[in-house]
This record gives structure tokens, C-alpha cells and sequence, in this order.
């Protein structure tokens, strides 16, 4: 029985993820009541992926580091500055909209990254070197932006939150990496199957949570929600588009898909636990409607990635 669930959850992923934004929708109590268990169900997320890669794939993926650190320094460092002087040029970078635009654009990708790229048919074990590798270079990449914006407060409080999530995230890879050594050391095809569900149904759950600022916020300042959705599909697809379009042609076309993920898909919420409430209460809506875009990637752009990556 758990078996067929899972493997029902594998064949229909994008309706899964569907439910999933649903139940945040719909199901505000379930929703809030889920806020304090976050944290620990990012890191459930983290281990049911791990579990479904496994190290050695990860291994071979991290064989030639070079790309994903340049990829990275890219995307979190020379992408929100470059973002800055336009905003700055523009006269408007001290408007919470600017503000919105440089956090995501400076975080690392979402912990459900890796999820992404396998519903997309993207490498997963590559997915999480960026995903890795993004998240171990945060407190440094992070820092020029933070100069930048010094009324965001002390930069110390951003770096060790970045920190926690790393060690948060090797901690539950490792957890992830172990039990597929010791229970799946060489998975059938039906096995990869029902791991596949259960990472959708994890990634499908932990929304649920995500958008518990979203529901209140309809109610009482609905085209608030509307714009700042706007501005959320705006990032996310713009910075997929944009990532795909200029890496489509050069020697990085191989993992252009994934550094397309990584790119539009931040981790906006590590700023909740180290920015003072004063800065980010203009951005829980914001914060709620970012979950829309990331969650319809799969249903919304395969057509973009399958142009921009097919074989010319």
C-alpha cells in the first residue's frame, strides 16, 4: 500500500506540488500550526533527497569543482551588485520592492533545489554541489551586499544563520547519504521509484508551511499579495530565463539548466532568522507569494528549459 502511494506521488509530481500550495491556501490553521516545525522538516527534505541521490553519485558530480564556484560567486555576488547599481541608477534601491530583489537574488538556492532539478529531469547529484557550495560560500558572498545596505543591521547575525544552515544541511545529507548505504547500497528500478515519491511528497508537505503568512494577508490586503506576486514570478522566471539564455551557447550549456534552478530559485527565508523584524515584516508577504513561482517551476517552465537546452 505505501509503496503504490509512493509510487503514485512519483507519477504525478506536479499535482502534488499543486496540493501542496493548495493546502497552504486553503488550510491556514494547518499551516501555522506547521511554522515551528520548519526547520526540522527542511531537514527531513535534506535527508529524503540525500536518500534518493546517494553519495557516490554526489561524488562523481563533485569531481571538478571549478564550475560550481564560479557559478556561484556569479549568481550570489556579482548578480545582486550588478542588481544594485540598476536600482541605484533607477533611484529606488531603498524601496522594500529593491530590497526584495537583493536579498533573493544574494541568497543560495532553496533546500528543495535538488527536488526541482529531478522533477525536470536535471542531474540531482549536481543539484546539490550547487546547492552545497552555495549555501558554504553565503557568509562570504553575502558580505559586499550587506555593505551595501547597512540598514539591514549586523552582518554577523546573517553569517551565522548561514552557517546553522550549512551545518544543517551536511548534517542531514549525511543522514540521507547513510541510510541509502544501508538500506538501498543498489536500488531497483522500483525502489528509485518509490524514493522519488517520497521526496515529492516531502517537498509537497513542507510548502504547506511556507505560505502560512499568505492566507491572512488575501484577506486583508489583497492586491498586495497581487503585487508582490507579481514581482515574485518577475525574479524567479526572469533569473531562470535570463541564466538559460546566456549559458545556452557557452562551454556551461551542460549544466545550464541547473545553475537556471539555482538562479531562481533563493532561499529568501534564511534572512527571517537574522535580519531584524523591523526590516523583514515589509517582506513576509512577499516571503509567502516567492513559494508560488518555485513550486510551478515544474508545471510551468519544462517547454522553457526543453528549448533552451535541446540540441540545435
Amino acid at each position: 500500500m505505501i509503496k503504490r502511494l509512493l509510487w503514485l506521488a512519483s507519477t504525478h509530481a506536479r499535482l502534488c506540488l499543486i496540493a501542496g500550495l493548495a493546502g497552504g491556501l486553503l488550510l491556514p490553521e494547518l499551516a501555522a500550526a506547521m511554522v515551528p516545525w520548519l526547520p526540522h522538516m527542511v531537514a527531513a527534505l535534506l535527508a529524503t533527497t540525500a536518500l534518493r541521490i546517494g553519495a557516490g553519485a554526489v561524488r562523481v558530480a563533485a569531481g571538478d569543482l571549478r564550475w560550481g564556484l564560479a557559478a556561484v560567486l556569479v549568481l550570489q555576488m556579482g548578480g545582486p551588485l550588478v542588481l544594485f547599481a540598476l536600482l541605484w541608477g533607477a533611484g529606488v534601491q531603498d524601496t522594500p520592492a529593491a530590497l526584495a530583489i537583493l536579498l533573493t537574488s544574494a541568497a543560495p538556492a532553496i533546500t528543495g533545489s535538488v527536488n526541482l532539478a529531478l522533477m525536470m529531469r536535471l542531474d540531482g547529484a549536481r543539484m546539490m554541489q550547487v546547492l552545497v557550495l552555495g549555501t558554504a560560500l553565503f557568509p562570504l558572498t553575502v558580505l559586499p551586499v550587506l555593505a551595501l545596505l547597512p540598514h539591514l543591521g549586523p552582518a554577523g547575525d546573517v553569517v551565522m544563520a548561514a552557517l546553522r544552515l550549512l551545518v544543517v544541511i551536511v548534517l542531514a545529507a549525511a543522514v540521507g547519504f547513510g541510510l541509502r548505504a544501508w538500506l538501498f547500497p543498489t536500488p531497483t528500478e522500483g525502489q528509485i521509484k518509490a524514493l522519488d515519491g517520497l521526496s515529492v511528497l516531502a517537498f509537497s508537505v513542507i510548502v504547506i508551511g511556507l505560505m502560512a503568512a499568505l492566507t491572512p494577508a488575501l484577506k486583508t490586503d489583497p492586491w498586495a499579495v497581487a503585487r508582490w506576486g507579481l514581482l515574485a514570478f518577475a525574479i524567479g522566471y526572469g533569473l531562470q530565463l535570463l541564466t538559460l539564455l546566456v549559458l545556452r551557447r557557452t562551454p556551461a550549456r551542460p549544466v545550464a539548466g541547473l545553475l537556471a534552478i539555482g538562479a531562481g530559485n533563493r532561499n529568501i527565508a534564511i534572512f527571517l532568522v537574522a535580519l531584524p523584524p523591523e526590516v523583514i515584516a515589509p517582506l513576509m508577504i512577499f516571503i509567502g507569494c516567492w513559494q508560488l513561482p518555485m513550486y510551478l517551476t515544474p508545471l510551468l517552465l519544462p517547454r522553457l528549459y526543453t528549448w533552451a537546452l535541446r540540441d540545435d
